[in-house]
């Protein structure tokens, strides 16, 4: 079971972009994640008219590494680190491990 999913809302903890918070848009590997907002790159695109495309520069996000990101907790307004937990009926459900309450699935 993965402990960041797309959707989530993440704080980064490292880096150019440390603080800044967003939304995971996916996944890109095991251990890259998209996010919206952070690791955003200027990237110079030449025209291509047979495809119908301008040149020009345009930002474009890159992945990031899953350790450089925390899920952000909204009870205590910060990141926090998330741990597994089994229920009586069997299912696993991501938990907050500072309070143990459970991630809101989006």
């Amino acid at each position: 079971m993965k402990k960041i999913r797309k959707g989530d809302e993440v704080v980064v903890i490292a880096g150019r972009d440390k603080g800044k918070r967003g939304t995971v848009l996916s996944r890109v590997s095991d251990t890259h994640l998209m996010v919206e907002g952070v690791n955003v790159v200027k990237k110079h695109v030449r025209p291509n008219p047979m495809k119908g495309e301008t040149g020009g520069i345009v930002d474009k996000t890159l992945p990031i590494d899953q350790s450089n990101v925390m899920l952000f907790n909204p009870a205590t307004g910060k990141g926090d680190r998330v741990g597994i937990k089994t229920l009586e009926d069997g299912t696993r459900v991501r938990v907050f491990r500072s309070n143990g309450e459970r991630v809101n699935a989006v």
